[in-house]
């Protein structure tokens, strides 16, 4: 009798149809929030907490349109149906929003970033006790060598920032775990609701920081400002958001957090683009180790194949 042995452990990826489709939409993820770092350069006189109301705001204007088409009257059905992975997920992507945008004021701009890396280390580790997903050596190996990748992009970093920036920097991270393995916890059903149900978390948090002073300049912002901001809530973090999202479903949640890491790599390359600053070399180099681990990842997982049925 043909029969496929129970005690080998079959690693998802190899047994979803759509993992390779999933690594596609993560990969384009990640490159949308690679933009963050450009749209913010081209702001003029926005602050960080005018940033994240305008850019939350226009996620969720989006968010809801996109839910409203596609169920057509089931629009609360569809925030129920998600339950309450979906609500912990928008906390904890709130949560990393909010807790980023203060490590880049309280510390230095390398230290968030690397800090924010261990988010592939954080969400094995949870999705191991939460998901009871395990993760293939090779998954360990590529995450270790992107960390050492954007470990060598900051190396010229030398100022660490505040021990509260620090701690918001990794608090980041978490969120950003969090939110992945709430992903995956709820993926039978449309975790889209997720994504808009953060945006108004994001609306909420800014507004009262702006409300109690928070913020220089108030609520209001320039048109040109305002453009930037909907440009990031559309583009940058709603379109981005939506492909992890979708992709998050075939895609356990330690390879979700390393293939993201696309941002890390294309961030300075739109910067040398558009704005014609050229990253130096410990960018280039640790740019180079980050793009190889995520192709290399990627690559090998897609090469690998369901074991062959065992003739008893």
């Amino acid at each position: 009798m043909s029969a496929a042995r129970p005690d080998i452990a079959v690693p998802a990826e190899t047994t979803d149809p759509g993992y390779g489709r999933g690594v596609a939409l993560v990969l384009l993820a990640g490159g949308c929030w690679s933009l963050g770092g450009l749209l913010v350069r081209l702001v003029e006189y926005a602050g960080e907490w005018q940033i994240l109301l305008y850019r939350s705001a226009t996620l969720v204007v989006l968010l809801l349109s996109v839910l409203g088409w596609r169920y057509r009257g089931g629009l609360a059905d569809a925030f129920l149906r998600a339950g309450s992975a979906s609500v912990i997920g928008a906390a904890c992507i709130a949560i990393s929003f909010a807790s980023f945008i203060y490590a880049l004021t309280h510390a230095s701009v390398a230290t968030a970033v690397l800090l924010l890396s261990t988010a592939p280390f954080l969400s094995a580790a949870l999705a191991r006790v939460v998901l009871g997903e395990r993760v293939r050596r090779g998954t360990w190996i590529a995450m270790t060598v992107a960390l050492a990748g954007v470990a060598v992009m900051v190396a010229r970093g030398q100022e660490i920032g505040s021990l509260a920036g620090v701690l918001a920097a990794l608090l980041a991270a978490c969120g950003f775990s969090g939110f992945t393995v709430a992903q995956r916890f709820g993926k039978a059903n449309d975790m889209m609701p997720t994504v808009c149900l953060a945006g108004a978390m994001g609306v909420l948090l800014a507004c009262g920081v702006l409300a109690m002073g928070g913020g220089a300049g108030g609520f209001g912002v320039s048109p040109r400002d305002l453009l930037v901001c909907a440009t990031m809530g559309v583009v940058q973090v709603g379109l981005g958001l939506m492909l992890y999202t979708v992709g998050s479903r075939h895609v356990p949640a330690a390879q979700l957090a390393l293939l993201s890491l696309t941002e890390v790599v294309l961030a300075p390359l739109w910067v040398w683009l558009a704005l014609d600053e050229v990253p130096d070399g410990w960018m280039l180099a640790g740019g180079g180790i980050v793009f190889a681990a995520v192709v290399g990842q990627a690559l090998g997982s897609l090469r690998r194949r369901p074991p062959p049925a065992l003739v008893d």
